[in-house]
């Protein structure tokens, strides 16, 4: 009896996560906006500059369906939500992953590598940092005649080092710094240069453990993570300077130990770039832009200009921009669902969900991941499928991390009651 219980209840759990995804895939295939979105741009997606700060960088969330501002005891909580470490049942740690990028095109020098760690100073207090480094592969430069020039590697990178700390029982936040560094110009004069800028991120998690007479643990999590709030960058005087990808991103995290071998961790997450939506501009009779005849500029006919808006007023503006309205606004929402399995802290089956709308970026897919983990060492691997098209760029992508995580004693992996 006490086991069909659990698992009746783990079927409807299951069951409410799947039909939440179906419900946002249908919606954002038939919610449509204004026809000006749909007739003249097929779509209003937002760009921004630097966009592999955005990139999932390990496979335990990646493998997640990238749910990671809730989920606790997560070694890579830096990207996601470095407030969760204080909660950690260790007290040092560190990762290392490797995730290849556009694999479904057959690139194979095109890579994400991501090391992150954390270290606690006391209960209540702990500095953690990461280096996400960025390959864009080898591009050869060649003149008029097709000679070679030089060869060129564009890459980026960001080191970051937040400061956690414990605010009341339950409740923790982290103040992050961010450097990023971008260099992607092939052009070999001197008006291109890399791209520099900093940025800042906050973040709260909060736990409460629930009343579960039938389970061994029961626990509620909530996240929320600020980050990427910083300058614009730009690769020369002369060119515009594109938005971060400033990110709010929010979440719940359900977790039922159902006996002391079993546990299951349900995660949603929410997230929406906090850069300003580009506008619609104005056409003649012929459907040809119109330019204001003083500054040559495009002329807009809704929405806000994002040249001459700030990144710290987009911040706040960006919640209501959107040039049609409320619908769109609604649309620049990404869903994210999650499910991890556990077998006695040493076995690890996942699955997940990630919706964007068809009119913001249209990325759907499934991820699954595995993990092992055996006293302070735990190695994980995470693929993507995509839903929504053949061959597509994301396809085949398979991610792996290592990791070690310590206690006192630096000998044993402590485990959670």
């Amino acid at each position: 009896m006490y086991l069909q219980k659990n698992i009746n209840t783990f079927i409807i759990i299951l069951l409410s996560l799947t039909l939440n995804g179906i419900y946002f895939n249908i919606y954002a295939q038939t919610a449509k906006p204004t026809k000006d979105i749909l007739g003249r741009m097929g779509g209003n997606v937002i760009s921004t500059g630097v966009p592999f700060l955005l990139i999932a960088p390990d496979t335990r969330i990646g493998g997640m369906g990238e749910t990671g501002v809730a989920v606790e005891n997560d070694i890579n909580a830096q990207h996601w939500n470095p407030a969760k470490y204080i909660y950690s049942p260790n007290n040092f740690g560190f990762s290392v992953s490797y995730s290849p990028w556009l694999a479904g095109l057959n690139v194979k020098d095109i890579y994400l590598l991501y090391l992150a760690g954390y270290g606690k100073i006391t209960d209540k207090d702990g500095l953690s940092g990461s280096l996400r480094y960025f390959s864009m592969g080898n591009m050869e430069i060649r003149n008029e005649e097709g000679e070679l020039i030089t060869d060129y590697k564009p890459h980026e990178f960001a080191f970051d080092l937040a400061y956690e700390r414990q605010l009341i029982p339950d409740l923790s936040m982290a103040v992050t710094g961010r450097f990023i560094f971008s260099d992607l110009s092939t052009s070999t004069t001197r008006e291109s240069k890399p791209g520099l800028a900093g940025a800042a991120d906050i973040s709260l998690f909060y736990h409460k453990k629930l009343k579960a007479d039938k389970l061994n643990f029961s626990q509620i999590a909530f996240g929320l993570n600020i980050s990427n709030i910083g300058n614009k960058i730009s690769y020369s005087s002369s060119m515009a300077r594109d938005f971060l990808p400033a990110n709010f991103r929010t979440g719940i995290a359900y977790t039922m130990k159902i006996d002391p071998y079993n546990q299951l961790i349900f995660a949603i997450d929410f997230n929406k770039l906090l850069v300003t939506t580009p506008p619609i501009y104005k056409t003649d009779e012929n459907g040809a832009t119109v330019y204001d005849e003083i500054t040559g500029e495009p002329v807009i006919e809704k929405g806000r200009n994002p040249k001459t808006t700030t990144a710290a007023s987009a911040v706040f503006t960006s919640w209501f921009d959107a040039p049609t309205g409320f619908v769109e606004e609604l649309h620049e929402y990404i869903v994210n669902l999650g499910i991890e399995y556990s077998y006695n802290n040493l076995l690890f089956i996942r699955t997940g969900y990630f919706n964007e709308s068809q009119y913001k970026g249209r990325r759907k897919y499934m991820t699954f991941g595995i993990g092992i983990k055996y006293s302070v060492f735990a190695i994980d691997a995470a693929y993507i499928l995509p839903l929504n098209s053949r061959n597509h760029p994301l396809q085949n992508t398979l991610k792996f991390s290592i990791s070690f995580d310590f206690n006192k004693n630096g000998n044993k992996v402590a485990k959670k009651s």
